[in-house]
């Protein structure tokens, strides 16, 4: 069984830079210790370090910290190590063009998923994202992609553990009908999503073979009256198509 080292410090590290990145207006220290129930002087030993390596900045008129530099540099970093967005670029584009809505491209992070690529739809009103945008696992068509990588007694057993999440009325909350959703995905290669994650838009989804320590997926995004339902069906062929493209290009790549 492998060993698993514990390391606290840098642990609440963690969790203050991600509480303040998610604050709008940054955090003061006595709101990171309530928010996080870290004692004041630990949080104020953490953000004093991690603002001396430029990765906090500390506003002197209203105390608060908000995010800094290094943080921005190591993300932009990892981001242009991944060179299978270059591989997977002008496919994306192809298929923008083949079903004119957006395309994203995202790789699963533990119980999220992040957004690292977007070929934005030419429509005057169209779907759109920051790069770096986390979503929820569970997210529509793309949270039944990467939920499907697992085999359906650890997909069971991890539904049971997180539940299901209840994002609009159309959300699935039926563990059994979602885990039949999953074999689905297993079978044909693509994920639909008819305003389960958001209200008035539709996503069709496929997965992207790992590529070392990444799991991506390519999904397609757009308002449920652009994307009718007699659509769908050559918009999940194109989609599939798309992702074994990248997977053969990828196959190709030393």
């Amino acid at each position: 069984m492998k060993k698993i080292y514990q390391a606290p410090i840098v642990k609440k590290a963690f969790l203050i830079l991600k509480a303040i990145s998610t604050a709008t207006h940054g955090l003061r220290i006595s709101e990171i210790s309530f928010k996080l129930d870290i004692s004041k002087s630990t949080v104020h030993g953490i953000t004093a370090a991690l603002e001396d390596q430029g990765a906090l900045i500390r506003d002197p008129s209203s105390k608060r910290y908000t995010i800094g530099t290094t943080l921005m540099e190591l993300g932009k970093a990892a981001y242009e190590r991944m060179d299978f967005k270059k591989v997977a670029r002008p496919i994306m584009e192809h298929l923008m063009e083949q079903c004119r809505e957006s395309v994203f491209l995202g790789i699963q992070n533990k119980d999220s998923v992040t957004v690292i690529d977007i070929v934005e739809s030419r429509k005057d009103f169209k779907i759109s994202s920051p790069i770096g945008t986390s979503l929820p696992l569970q997210a529509g068509a793309v949270g039944k992609v990467f939920l499907s990588n697992m085999t359906q007694t650890d997909a069971r057993a991890y539904i049971l553990e997180k539940g299901l999440i209840r994002f609009t009325p159309q959300t699935i909350m039926d563990p059994d009908i979602y885990l039949k959703e999953l074999e689905t995905v297993r079978k044909t290669g693509v994920a639909f999503d008819d305003e389960e994650y958001i209200s008035g838009v539709k996503a069709v989804a496929a997965p992207i073979q790992a590529i070392g320590a990444y799991t991506p997926a390519i999904w397609v995004v757009g308002f449920t009256a652009g994307m009718e339902d007699e659509q769908i069906p050559s918009i999940m062929a194109q989609t599939r198509e798309a992702a074994l493209a990248i997977n053969k290009k990828l196959a190709g790549t030393p």
